[in-house]
């Protein structure tokens, strides 16, 4: 069982209107604490990258109440005469952030933007280095990340449904459940205005990926006046993570799969999966029904299916799916999938739990589930009984807090950025996100395949519009769709 964990945990860890004076909750200009730079912690160390801590509301409706932390790096400018402010990040997840400010550096963000701002990052609420949270997971709990495996019938959804019962209780009873009311999306958007005022900052600049995305879709709306640039990349719906964005993985794997049944036929020589992208896709499904009927070397359908997801999220895990591929197809042993154990999983899990299981009510009805799953399972059958399966959230205690809703009330300051075959964000989730924030939003959609676009695509002109947004505020007139590249 131990190597079945390692191969699911490789998978896991691969994925209000406006108003012009400050919502309740803002952070008190005058009582602001200084922030002292230090040196970061051993996992989130990197040249030039600085650490601090600062103290937050647990609940910002009683200010003078219990306090959390909340732990902050900088990357500073080099270039005083070029510095116009911080730009804050956030890398989805959610997960940690302490460390993302040097891998977009690492990326190649552009020089010009690393002179132009501080990179700030940070842990959200609950997570690494921020006062962390907990549910008391085992390590098969752990395993499963984002996303439910594939249901292949009604009884895989009850039998999930029992698991995510349990995974349910024990964060409403594990040693911090006393913070599961306070961690949501907007309380995170919150931090973020603690972390500005700390840095004694009048606007904030913002770039979120993925999850990050509906983090600064909400910052923005809470903060309208002190939102500078805000730059969201391969983004999720305007109601972020809930179960009909769950159900969207479906798509988001439709859209991605012939890129990898180009790349499998192109290779056909190498991989002998196939000669054509019609024969890699029948695989697909032959491999699939195999491995339901008699898993080899510990993956089962369900398993392969994930597989087969997780690593199609960059162009770079194109080599690896196929190699999977050819070892389940000739019963050969497997390539390396990734990391065993990894300090820390259970926390990232956990995080994500009262993270995402707050900001929204989830069908709380097994048959519910059941009922989308056979849905989904026609409508989209290569990754639709996954996507629609349960989670932990449909047995959550009520959310704390309404959402927030986004809509097109504030600044015109909103860029975003999506390529247009996403399997984690597909464009469709974008796309609603871009109809309700109106003309406070452009999009830049690219011809390209995969979850990231700035700096991580490399297509020049969608490099050169979030750029130009960066340095100047300049936004496309009109929303801007970008050819296809050659890489």
């Amino acid at each position: 069982m131990r190597k079945t964990w390692s191969i699911a945990l490789a998978i896991a860890i691969l994925a209000a209107g406006a108003a012009a004076a400050a919502p309740a909750g803002a952070a008190p200009e005058a009582s602001r604490e200084t922030v002292k730079w230090g040196p970061c912690p051993a996992d989130a160390a990197a040249p030039g990258l600085e650490c601090s801590t600062i103290k937050v509301p647990l609940d910002y409706d009683d200010p003078g109440g219990k306090r959390i932390d909340i732990a902050i790096s900088r990357l500073a400018s080099k270039n005083p005469g070029q510095r116009r402010g911080v730009l804050l990040t956030n890398p989805g997840g959610p997960s940690a952030g302490l460390k993302f400010p040097a891998d977009l550096r690492t990326a190649k963000m552009p020089q010009a933007v690393l002179d132009s701002y501080d990179l700030i990052g940070f842990d959200p609420r609950g997570m690494a280095h921020s006062t962390p949270v907990t549910c008391d997971l085992t390590p098969e709990q752990s395993a499963v990340g984002n996303v439910p495996p594939y249901a292949r019938d009604a009884a895989d959804v009850a039998k999930r449904a029992e698991q995510s019962k349990a995974i349910a209780r024990h964060c409403a009873t594990s040693k911090s459940a006393w913070m599961l009311p306070h961690v949501s999306t907007a309380n995170t958007a919150r931090d973020m205005d603690s972390i500005r005022a700390a840095l004694g900052e009048k606007k904030i600049s913002f770039a979120g990926y993925s999850w990050g995305t509906h983090l600064g879709a909400v910052y923005t709306t809470l903060y309208p006046q002190r939102s500078d640039r805000i730059m969201l990349d391969s983004n999720v719906g305007p109601d972020g993570w809930d179960y009909a964005n769950d159900r969207l993985y479906a798509q988001g794997f439709d859209d991605r799969f012939p890129d990898f049944a180009k790349f499998a036929a192109a290779g056909s020589a190498t991989y002998g999966l196939g000669s054509t992208p019609e024969q890699i896709t029948a695989k697909y499904f032959d491999l699939a029904a195999r491995l339901d009927k008699a898993p080899v070397r510990d993956i089962d359908g369900p398993t392969f299916r994930m597989l087969t997801y997780g690593f199609l999220f960059s162009d770079a895990g194109m080599p690896l799916v196929a190699k999977i591929w050819q070892a389940l197809d000739k019963d050969q042993p497997l390539p390396p999938l990734g990391p065993g154990e990894v300090p820390g999983v259970e926390n990232l899990v956990s995080g994500r739990y009262y993270m995402i299981c707050n900001d929204s009510r989830w069908p709380g009805s097994v048959g519910t589930y059941q009922r989308t799953v056979a849905i989904d399972r026609l409508r989209h059958p290569m990754f639709g009984a996954a996507g629609a399966n349960v989670q932990p959230c449909a047995f959550w205690s009520a959310p704390a807090d309404p959402p927030v809703r986004v809509g097109d009330r504030g600044p015109s300051t909103v860029l975003m950025l999506q390529n247009q075959r996403d399997a984690a964000t597909p464009l469709a989730g974008a796309e609603k996100l871009r109809r309700a924030f109106g003309d406070r939003a452009r999009m830049v959609t690219v011809d390209a395949g995969g979850h990231g676009v700035y700096p991580y695509v490399g297509n020049k002109c969608a490099d050169t519009a979030a750029t130009t947004f960066l340095l100047t505020g300049q936004r496309p007139k009109h929303d801007l769709a970008c050819a296809a590249e050659p890489r």
